[in-house]
C-alpha cells in the first residue's frame, strides 16, 4: 500500500498536524506533572503504571491521567483551622461602607 503524501488533502494534513501537536503537548504536561507529584498524590499510588498508560495509550492515556489519575490537593494543616489572611466578616465590610446600623439615618434606634 503506497500512499503518497501529495495525494492526501491539505485539510486532512492540517488536522493531523494539530492532533499530533495536541498529543505531544498533553503527553509533556502529563509526564511533567507525574514527575513532580508525590506518589501519595497519584491514584493507586503507582507512578510506573501511570507512566506506562501515558506513554503507551497515546492521547487517551494523558487525558486519563490528567482527569482521574491525580488526587485533588488538600490545603495545608494550618490553613484548615484558621481563616484566610485578610479575611473580613461581611458585617464589618457593610459597616465600613454604610456605617454602623445605629449611626445610619432612618434606623429604628434613632429618636
Amino acid at each position: 500500500m503506497n500512499l503518497e503524501l501529495s495525494a492526501v488533502p491539505p485539510g486532512v494534513l492540517v488536522v493531523l498536524g494539530v492532533l499530533a501537536l495536541v498529543q505531544l503537548a498533553l503527553d509533556v504536561i502529563a509526564l511533567i506533572d507525574l514527575a513532580r507529584r508525590p506518589r501519595e498524590a497519584v491514584v493507586f499510588g503507582n507512578k510506573w503504571a501511570w507512566l506506562a498508560i501515558i506513554v503507551l495509550v497515546n492521547l487517551i492515556g494523558a487525558i486519563l491521567y490528567l482527569a482521574v489519575g491525580r488526587k485533588p490537593a488538600s490545603p495545608p494543616e494550618d490553613m484548615r483551622t484558621r481563616p484566610a489572611r485578610g479575611a473580613t466578616a461581611p458585617s464589618s465590610v457593610a459597616d465600613k461602607l454604610y456605617g454602623r446600623p445605629e449611626d445610619r439615618p432612618g434606623s429604628r434606634d434613632t429618636p
